[in-house]
């Protein structure tokens, strides 16, 4: 029972966090806004959604860690495990050191004072946020693949 609880936990949080950023990429691909509506908008995402999606990657990956654990028996869904918590440790580490500092940025700037390479800034933050969503993604597929497996071998 414990370990179909950890499987259930483990599938939801990454489907939340792989799902959000998901739909980020298709809803809001910001190459069309005007300086103002991007500064709009990317504040309101980032103060809206930050907390969550810092603690929605952090136990996502603590929770595959222990899923992988928990599996050690069967080595197929053990390594997948793995292989899935190294793509959200990558997608915390893309987070920390390529979407954050941007972020940092672009929450002082104001519709009449933001810098002139704003779209540069703008784009290198959306490559890091598809680069972290395929993570979260890949992720998915392989949390998911090794809940099926699991069960077949059952």
């Amino acid at each position: 029972m414990t370990t179909s609880i950890i499987r259930f936990v483990n599938i939801i949080l990454v489907a939340l966090l792989a799902g959000t950023s998901f739909g980020i990429w298709i809803g809001f691909s910001p190459e069309d806004y005007l300086v103002t509506t991007y500064i709009e908008q990317q504040q309101h995402l980032v103060h809206s959604l930050n907390s969550l999606m810092v603690f929605l990657v952090m136990m996502a990956t603590l929770i595959t860690i222990i899923s992988a654990f928990v599996h050690r028996q069967s080595k197929t869904v053990f390594i997948t495990l793995l292989f899935g918590a190294v793509f959200l440790a990558s997608c915390i580490f893309i987070s920390r050191f390529g979407n954050l500092p941007i972020q940092t940025e672009m929450l002082k700037w104001s519709p009449n004072s933001y810098p002139l390479n704003w779209t540069e800034l703008r784009d290198k933050w959306w490559m890091y946020h598809i680069l972290r969503t395929n993570g979260e993604l890949i992720a998915l597929i392989l949390v998911t693949w090794s809940s099926v497996q699991k069960q077949l071998v059952k």
